[in-house]
């Protein structure tokens, strides 16, 4: 049974957060952004990256595991791509820095690409890819992450579950996002599903020994599976190779984990790619394109029972606004972590319930 929750206005809940992550000692302005890109997937339902998070982000930002004041600088440059050196910066901050400085490339040059090293944990990469949208461009986003995915019949990990998201203008009702890890679900299904109790399906990941589990919590012991098998894999090499390898960060067995050593630097790596699409097609000729695109997926026929098809990122958009209007739900457990959180760093806002949900699904009055 799931654990109860409270439904928090989505606003209250960013500002408090800000608050929360500048008391801890990191900059107002980026502790505000980090704290936009925490919500913001929650927004999207993506609550496996969301508010879940904050009191691991908070400890590491205490203690300096993520730079408070770190001081983000380029250390190679060429025509379209840049290097960075995150300094042990929010994940967040990095990839911000990140993108919209091949946002900046590829205004002069048609396309640009960032490598960051020594940063940490990112969350969402669609956050940064659809930093470039609004600039009306293509977006790539990519991490590299400890080891967590078994390669089938391994009896260890080969290959963090490293995510890959690519956005795309659309001008139209809906986005072109799509946002997905290497393995069959992202680690931090799990850590959710741990923290409300609840079971996993068969064929997200095994347990230490390689064997199945439906346990989240021998599953974050043990391994994660790999989408499509030995494809999925493949593509997860690629993701590490892109932000580790090439840009001299950390990759494969040397890379390190929020969870697993929570009080060091993850000195993860980033990818991140802009692509101005006006040098090749008008806004208005790229939304009626992809408009008719749209169309086509929809109207694709579909077995009875079957819903009709859509656009990645279509169904974040519209959580997003019913989440807007409802509240963005929250187990108890973090609530009462972050009242805690709150009176001992002395932060002034709290969170606004909209409502709450009992175990049984009921509404609580």
């Amino acid at each position: 049974m799931s654990e109860a929750v409270r439904y928090i206005d989505s606003e209250s809940l960013r500002v408090f957060v800000g608050e929360l992550f500048a008391a801890g000692g990191m900059r107002l302005q980026e502790a505000e952004w980090y704290a936009e890109t925490i919500v913001q997937a929650n927004l999207w339902g993506i609550d496996s990256h969301g508010i879940i998070r904050v009191p691991a982000y908070f400890d590491r930002i205490r203690i300096d595991a993520i730079n408070r004041r770190a001081e983000i600088r380029t250390i190679r440059k060429a025509p379209a791509m840049t290097l960075l050196d995150a300094d042990g910066a929010a994940g967040a901050v990095a990839g911000r820095v990140a993108m919209e400085q091949a946002i900046e490339d590829a205004r002069i040059h048609g396309v640009g690409v960032s490598g960051v090293t020594n940063s940490n944990h990112f969350g969402a990469a669609a956050l940064y890819s659809q930093l470039a949208v609004k600039q009306g461009m293509v977006g790539i986003a990519m991490t590299n992450v400890r080891p967590l995915i078994a390669a089938p019949g391994a009896k260890c990990a080969v290959v963090g579950n490293n995510p890959f998201s690519i956005a795309v203008p659309t001008y139209c009702e809906f986005p072109f996002s799509l946002d997905m890890s290497m393995s069959v679900v992202a680690g931090g299904k799990l850590h959710l599903a741990a923290a409300k109790g609840e079971k996993i399906p068969f064929g997200w990941g095994v347990d230490k020994d390689g064997g199945p589990t439906d346990d989240p919590r021998k599953a974050l012991e043990g391994f994660l599976l790999p989408i499509g098998g030995y494809k999925g894999l493949g593509l997860a090499y690629a993701v590490d190779i892109l932000s580790g390898v090439i840009t001299g960060g950390l990759f494969a067995d040397q890379m390190r984990s929020m969870y697993h050593d929570p009080d060091i630097p993850s000195l993860t790596g980033h990818f991140m790619v802009a692509m101005d699409i006006s040098a090749w097609i008008s806004p208005e000729e790229m939304g009626k394109r992809m408009e008719y695109y749209h169309h086509f997926i929809q109207g694709i026929p579909m077995a009875n029972g079957v819903s009709p098809l859509i656009f990645p990122g279509e169904l974040e958009a519209l959580q997003e606004k019913k989440r807007r209007k409802e509240g963005i739900p929250v187990p108890i457990s973090t609530m009462k972590t972050l009242k805690q959180l709150r009176e001992d760093y002395g932060v002034q806002s709290w969170l606004r319930e909209t409502r709450g949900v009992k175990k049984d699904g009921s509404l609580v009055s």
